[in-house]
């Protein structure tokens, strides 16, 4: 396994995280923006506000997303182990 090998996989793997994250991550960070908009304008100074929505928006995403999210990595592993001979020479 040469250098390029192991870059090339490893920057599978990045790509692969950083897909199958960012959704969700967007959806924290637009639902914690919105309220903190929310705060602002109400001038509501309540520091558990923003975690509860964050925790039930993520989960649900979560539950949307994650049949996309087991998909990606499965192929991905798949891909990995069927390829594991030309990696060992």
């Amino acid at each position: 396994m040469t250098i390029d090998d192991v870059t090339a996989v490893a920057g599978e793997a990045l790509y692969l995280i950083i897909k199958t994250s960012a959704p969700v991550l967007l959806v924290s960070l637009v639902i914690g923006l919105v309220i903190s908009i929310f705060q602002t304008v109400t001038s509501i100074q309540e520091q558990t506000l923003t975690f509860v929505p964050k925790i039930i928006c993520v989960f649900l995403s979560m539950i949307f997303l994650g049949h996309w999210m087991m998909n990606g990595m499965t192929e991905f592993m798949t891909r990995l182990w069927s390829d594991f001979s030309i990696y060992i020479r």
